[in-house]
């Protein structure tokens, strides 16, 4: 792929350089690709209605033609443009979580070309909350297709160093709005079918949805210990947020996960290998043979959602071989940060007793 220079434009989310935004806006509205932050992670950006700009997206991340990408917009009053029908439901989810961490497919509109939606007939699309990212909408023609700003498969970026080590010289520009909030993204649910069906799990609960709309089902292949083939959400038929080194998730009662985790480590150190374990503050104690990096403490749930994805770029930077990753089913993110690490492990789980 032909370089580029990278530009990175800082940006204060509290005092937004208009300038830099309308500069921004009008790469995307020639066509052009700008990464820029979200409350959720690093979104690259390009004009969601113009097919040869989201192309470039798919080139940029090497990333899968028909893995769909997420429309964002700035106001509620553009998704008319998106999509061909706005049930009821979607409406009352409007009106409660955006602009937020909440993505719905709807049935897509004639002005969305297939080159975005992945060639589905749905069109996946939601409003953040993110002040950097709706002044960029605004500027940018107020349809912007967004996947995560990463190569394809590696873990999403939470910091604009992450997008520039992943895309340097692949795009001509990064918007660093500093850290994102969330640290996963968005939740996905479709809304094309009877009975809404979450298809990625993530900040905005399967709870807080069915309090909305009523019942609410979630795709079992959210959490099912093997690749999920539909691609109709973005991130479903592949692998995703894999780190460079082989990841294995180990479940079980926590003594017990400890005792595997440092059995298998001797092992592999054994065998001259390095080992890397992600674990709770509260259990990184137990693991003498190996590198431990903490993720936050188990009742922080928020937190260890939030440093997921810089953990696991800190592993590719060590010399680790081989991770082992402890299981966290807390009750409000547990569900989204399980599905993040089974995909990170290709879905290489060892459950002891």
């Amino acid at each position: 792929m032909e370089t580029m220079r990278t530009e990175i434009a800082k940006i204060n989310e509290f005092d937004i350089d208009m300038e830099r935004i309308r500069y921004a806006g009008q790469i995307l509205r020639k066509g052009g690709l700008v990464a820029f932050p979200t409350e959720t992670v690093y979104g690259l950006g390009a004009d969601a209605l113009q097919a040869q700009a989201s192309k470039k997206i798919y080139a940029a991340k090497g990333r899968p033609s028909d893995n769909p990408l997420i429309v964002h917009i700035c106001c509620i009053g553009d998704i008319g443009k998106i999509v061909s029908d706005l049930p009821e439901k979607a409406k009352l989810l409007a009106d409660a979580f955006w602009p937020g961490p909440l993505t719905m497919i709807l049935p897509k509109s004639g002005m969305v070309p297939y080159e975005t939606t992945g060639g589905l007939d749905t069109v996946a699309v939601r409003m953040p909350s993110h002040p950097i990212a709706l002044a960029l909408i605004r500027e940018g023609g107020g349809a912007v297709a967004a996947p995560s700003a990463n190569t394809s498969g590696r873990p999403s970026p939470t910091l604009a160093e992450h997008v520039y080590e992943d895309l340097k010289g692949r795009i001509p520009l990064i918007l660093d709005g500093g850290e994102v909030g969330i640290g996963i993204e968005s939740t996905i649910i479709d809304l094309t079918e009877i009975v809404p069906m979450i298809l990625r799990p993530g900040f905005i609960t399967a709870e807080m949805i069915a309090d909305i709309v009523g019942e609410v089902r979630v795709d079992p292949g959210i959490l099912a210990e093997h690749p999920v083939q539909k691609p109709k959400a973005p991130g479903m038929k592949y692998r995703h947020y894999a780190p460079r080194a082989d990841l294995f998730l180990v479940e079980g009662e926590a003594a017990a996960v400890a005792d595997k985790i440092n059995q298998l480590a001797r092992e592999k150190n054994a065998q001259g290998k390095k080992v890397g374990v992600i674990a709770a503050q509260e259990t990184r104690k137990y693991y003498k043979e190996s590198r431990v990096w903490s993720i936050g403490e188990r009742e922080d749930e928020e937190t260890i959602a939030h440093n997921l994805y810089r953990i696991l770029r800190e592993l590719d930077k060590s010399d680790v071989d081989i991770i082992y990753s402890e299981s966290f089913s807390t009750p409000h993110m547990g569900q989204a940060v399980r599905n993040r690490l089974l995909k990170a492990a290709g879905y290489q789980v060892l459950k002891v007793n």
